[in-house]
């Protein structure tokens, strides 16, 4: 895939994984082999789609409407990175809340393959 199919797909994969609520579509998004990098995902996560979907599916217990926002992607070689909003009412205590991260994403064939990730920590929208 080119740079620019690259950067449209990482948008569409956050529109339709998280914000349409469509973890299955993890198996089509994700390589077989994709790895996991990031500071956020559980260090037993295995290989391929079945980590990033469990993990999606356990945020959205605990964050039930949670909604990703793109503020900035930029996309270098088979790289596409992006600065993002997240937010979601924690279903624990009824608390509206925000973090931002930065998601570095590898991309072979038209799937993810690798992720690098930074998420801040979940804070109360005043």
């Amino acid at each position: 895939m080119s740079i620019e199919q690259n950067k449209a797909f990482v948008p569409s994969h956050f529109e339709e994984f998280v914000n349409q609520k469509k973890p299955e579509i993890a198996d089509t998004n994700f390589a077989q082999t994709y790895c996991e990098h990031g500071s956020d995902a559980p260090a037993d996560a295995p290989a391929g789609p079945s980590g990033p979907k469990n993990y999606l599916k356990a945020a959205f217990m605990r964050y039930p409407d949670l909604r990703v926002t793109i503020e900035d992607i930029v996309a270098e070689g088979d790289k596409v990175v992006v600065r993002n909003r997240w937010e979601g009412t924690d279903s624990s205590s009824e608390t509206r809340v925000q973090f931002s991260g930065i998601v570095i994403w590898r991309l072979v064939e038209g799937k993810l393959a690798e992720r690098w990730a930074y998420l801040q920590t979940p804070q109360p929208i005043h």
